[in-house]
Formats: structure tokens, C-alpha cells, sequence
């Protein structure tokens, strides 16, 4: 029953597969909640593990780490494997895997740079309005232009710093930039270090090959990343796994349409990608889709309702697994409606009426044929997986991450000198370039006492010293002077410290002295 080339899905009529040389042509996975969608996951990861693909998925609610394990030959397996007539192929195995974890916990450490999100993904991250990512671009084109690596949170927020300090020079050449802008982001930047998000940005960064690996008997590994608690974060959620589709699509080289797909990925809980995302990240999502099938890359979306993902990008998956739905209000049966019409008919059944009365571990398959066209849809009985069904325990985990092929790779977090430390750097030399209070105060002291006779503080018995109007003007006139000379020597060896307190200084001394004079 299990063919070269082929993942066997289970069996209705007759035997239903997904051809491998197809997979890459994308697919959804539907269902309501409690009907089966975790196991067909996992039928299909332990499918496409043993065809040789790697399979990247996450694991909402651990149930999916069960494939690291062997079954147990439980009577309703047994009888399910009988019943689809797998026989004696029907083996009890574990599925070699990888556990990854944006927080380090559960899994191999996850990070990338703020530079690799961008400023779309991480606008979209924060939240931001169509002003802040602008200046959020802004942002990173002066970091481009300074030559400052943006790695990590912090390097972020020094460079916004830099963005506010310079920000009306900066408007003149790029736009508008406000400090209440600046000050949106600097807290969306703390909003996601108290969410987590400070362990995922970092290095040493992530190697898409690594996602990619197979084991020496040519099985594909299977990357879990375990998003119990990610997902209570949905955006970085989301954000994170948009992120990594971007990266598999910008590094992977043109293939075409391989035998079998490179890698396989599984978006589960797809909605959260589209919930209240704007158009353009939407677009970008369908660009994405659309292109990477030339990549090598199969993206298989896993969500209850098809209704949560755009027609523009449903119109992509091609290889259908629907399991039932419940149709008890108006939007439920539009639902229904919705996942009937896109499945070729079956001029033997309603598919409004059988996504109705579907039982758990049964589903309607429509899979792509040759030429890609799609097969009639079927009512299947989904075979029974080879690994565990429900989660593992934590020793196991730790067993399994312990001996993993990539241990000591990411598991230690790296700080090389980037844009927090270079700005700090041009900060403390600007600091010590301004330090030079005797000095500045020596020689204004130095002219008003020679000249004028007055100091710049000149008191008398404890109490201020009242000056004459010409000593008031004499002082106020020395002080300009000197400024100016201050501001005249910081523009020769660049924007200082020294140079904005001249400018700020000379402008408060001008107004002071109009002021005299006017009240004179």
C-alpha cells in the first residue's frame, strides 16, 4: 500500500496519497477543534521524514512531540491500521527530531538579527502606525549609512536614541521624524522585551540549513518548535514564522520542481497570521507563497476554518485535508459552504453535508494528480501514526536535545561589538571632549575679570554681586563671543557635545540681552 514517492494519508474507495513530486504546491489543513488535525500532521510529517524531507512545524499544545517517540500498539490503532489494510508495514517507530524554542527552554535557542526582521516585520510586530514605520525606516537607513550593525534590542534602541538626538538634521534630508514617534517605538521596543522577544533577537543567528538536515539513513528531520507559551504571544508568533518563510525564500536557490520538496513547513494556527494584518503584509504573504514552491519549499497551512485564510492565498494550496466542521450558527455554515466549494465534487456526495458528520480521524482528501490538477475529493479514514500519540515527558525532551545533531550551535548567546556599543563609544568621546570646565571657565573668567573687571559669579559677603548695566552687557557680550568661538572650533572637528551647547547658550544670551536692553 505505501508507494515510492508517495505519502500515504489513509485509504477511502481506494488508497489516498500526497505525491511527493506535488507537495510543494501547498496545502491546508481544516478542522474544528478535537477532529483529528494534530494526527494528520503528524501522519504527514512521518511520511515526508521517511521520503527524506525535513519538516519544520510548530507545537501549539505539545501533543505533535510524540513523533520523537515509538508508538504504543494500542487496540484502536491496531484496528485503524487494519481497517485501511496497512498490514504488516504498519510499524510502531520514532521520527528523528529537533526541538527549537524561541525562549530557550524547551528546545534549542531560536534568534535572529533586528537587521534580517526588517523594519515591515517589525512595524507589524510593534504594531506601529504608517508614520512610526516610517521613521522605524528612517531608523535603519541611518544605521546603514553610519555603518552600525543592528543586532539586538538594545543596539535598536541606541540607534532610535541617536534618531531622536539628531532628529531635525535628519528630518531635512529623510522627512519628518518626531520624538513622539521615536518615543512610540522605544516603547513597543520595551512591550516586547517584557514579552520575551529579547531572546529572539540576537546572534549567533539562525541557519536556515540547519532546518534542512537529514540523518545518515537519508530519513528527513523533523524541527518542532514548541509554542505552548509563544502563542500566547500570537504576533511574535506570527511574526517570527513569516520571518522565517522570508528567509527560506531569500536563501534558498531556484529548483524549480524537484522530486521531493527540500523542505516542508507547517504553519499551525494560521489564522493568527492574518488576524487584523494590514494589506501589505497580507500581499507579502501571497508573494511569498506563490514564489517559494520554485524554492523547493511545501507551506501547509493548519487552521479550524478555511474562512481564516485570504482567498488570494487559499487559491495556492492545492492539497486539501478537511476534517469536520460544526455548522449550528450562520457564520459556521458559511464555513462549511466555503470548504465544500473548494474541493472538486464527488458526484457520490454532498461535501456540505459529510463536513458535517465526519468522525475524529476522518476527513475529506483532495490531493494534486499529475499535471497538478486536483483529485475528485474522498471521504478517508486517516491512518494511524508510528509514533506517540500525545506529548513526551521532559526527561525525554532533555534526553532528545542533549544528543541532538546540532548541540552547541546556538545554545550559547554571542555579543560582538555592534551599534550599542559604537554609539556609546562616540559618546564617551564626546563627553571627554567637553570636559574641559577650567579650561572654557578659565578663559571666559580670564576675560571679563581682565577686561571688565568682573568674574563670571561675582559675589559679595555670601550674596550675588549687583552689576552695573554696562558689566551685565559687557558679560553677556564675552559669553556670545566665546560661544561662537566654541561652536566655530566643535564644526571644525565635527558635531559635538561642546557644539549643541554653544548654539543652545548663544541663543539663551542673545534673548537675555535684547531682554535687558527692552526693560532698560
Amino acid at each position: 500500500m505505501i508507494e515510492e514517492g508517495k505519502v500515504l494519508i489513509g485509504k477511502s474507495e481506494k488508497p489516498e496519497y500526497l505525491t511527493l513530486k506535488l507537495a510543494n504546491r501547498h496545502g491546508l489543513v481544516t478542522g474544528a477543534t478535537g477532529t483529528g488535525k494534530t494526527v494528520s500532521l503528524q501522519i504527514l510529517a512521518e511520511g515526508l521524514s521517511s521520503a527524506g524531507v525535513p519538516v519544520f512545524c510548530a507545537d501549539i499544545k505539545g501533543d505533535l512531540s510524540g513523533i520523537s517517540m515509538a508508538g504504543e500498539p494500542k487496540d484502536f490503532l491496531l484496528k485503524r491500521a487494519e481497517e485501511i489494510g496497512l498490514g504488516e508495514e504498519y510499524v510502531f517507530e520514532a521520527t528523528p527530531t529537533v526541538f527549537w524554542d524561541l525562549f530557550g527552554l524547551e528546545g534549542h535557542p531560536i534568534r535572529t538579527t533586528i537587521s534580517e526582521m526588517g523594519p515591515l516585520l517589525l512595524a507589524r510586530l510593534m504594531n506601529l502606525n504608517d508614520t512610526q514605520e516610517g521613521v522605524l525606516n528612517i531608523t535603519f537607513k541611518m544605521a546603514d549609512e553610519e555603518g552600525l550593525l543592528l543586532l539586538d534590542l538594545k543596539d535598536l534602541r541606541a540607534m532610535l536614541n541617536y534618531v531622536g538626538e539628531n532628529a531635525r538634521e535628519i528630518s531635512t534630508r529623510y522627512g519628518n521624524v518626531s520624538t513622539a514617534s521615536v518615543g512610540a517605538i522605544q516603547r513597543g521596543l520595551l512591550v516586547l522585551e517584557q514579552q520575551g522577544a529579547e531572546n529572539f533577537f540576537g546572534e549567533p543567528a539562525l541557519e536556515v540549513l540547519d532546518l534542512m538536515r537529514t540523518t545518515r539513513d537519508g530519513r528527513g528531520i523533523v524541527n518542532i518548535l514548541a509554542a505552548d507559551k509563544l502563542v500566547n504571544n500570537p504576533r511574535l508568533y506570527a511574526t517570527f514564522l513569516l520571518w522565517l518563510l522570508s528567509e527560506l525564500f531569500e536563501e534558498l536557490p531556484e529548483v524549480g520542481d524537484p522530486e521531493k520538496p527540500r523542505l516542508v513547513f507547517f504553519f499551525d494556527e494560521a489564522h493568527l497570521l492574518f488576524d487584523e494584518a494590514p494589506k501589505a503584509l497580507i500581499d507579502k504573504v501571497e508573494q511569498v507563497v506563490k514564489l517559494i514552491r520554485s524554492k523547493g519549499v511545501g507551506v501547509y497551512f493548519v487552521t479550524q476554518n478555511p474562512m481564516d485564510v485570504p482567498e488570494s492565498v487559499l487559491a495556492q494550496l492545492g492539497n486539501r485535508i478537511q476534517h469536520a466542521l460544526r455548522a449550528y450558527t450562520p457564520r459556521e455554515q458559511k464555513a462549511v459552504k466555503v470548504a465544500a466549494q473548494t474541493f472538486r465534487p464527488n458526484p457520490n456526495f454532498d461535501a456540505f453535508e459529510v463536513i458535517t458528520q465526519l468522525g475524529v480521524g476522518e476527513a475529506l482528501v483532495s490531493t494534486l494528480e499529475n499535471k497538478g490538477i486536483p483529485s475528485i475529493v474522498e471521504r478517508t479514514l486517516v491512518r494511524p501514526p508510528s509514533g506517540r500519540l500525545g506529548p513526551i515527558t521532559d526527561n525525554e525532551r532533555q534526553q532528545l536535545i542533549n544528543s541532538s545533531p546540532i548541540l552547541g550551535l546556538y545554545d550559547k548567546p554571542e555579543d560582538r561589538e555592534s551599534a550599542f556599543e559604537l554609539l556609546a563609544a562616540r559618546t564617551e568621546e564626546k563627553l571627554t571632549e567637553a570636559e574641559a570646565p577650567e579650561a572654557s571657565g578659565g578663559l571666559l573668567g580670564g576675560l571679563m575679570g581682565t577686561l571688565f573687571g568682573v568674574g563670571t559669579t561675582a559675589t559679595e559677603g555670601g550674596r550675588r554681586k549687583r552689576l552695573t548695566v554696562t558689566q551685565r552687557v559687557a558679560r553677556d557680550v564675552t559669553r556670545t563671543v566665546v560661544n561662537r568661538v566654541a561652536g566655530q572650533v566643535a564644526a571644525d572637528v565635527g558635531k559635538s557635545v561642546a557644539g549643541s551647547i554653544g548654539s543652545s547658550a548663544g541663543r539663551a544670551i542673545v534673548r537675555g540681552v535684547l531682554g535687558s536692553l527692552l526693560r532698560r
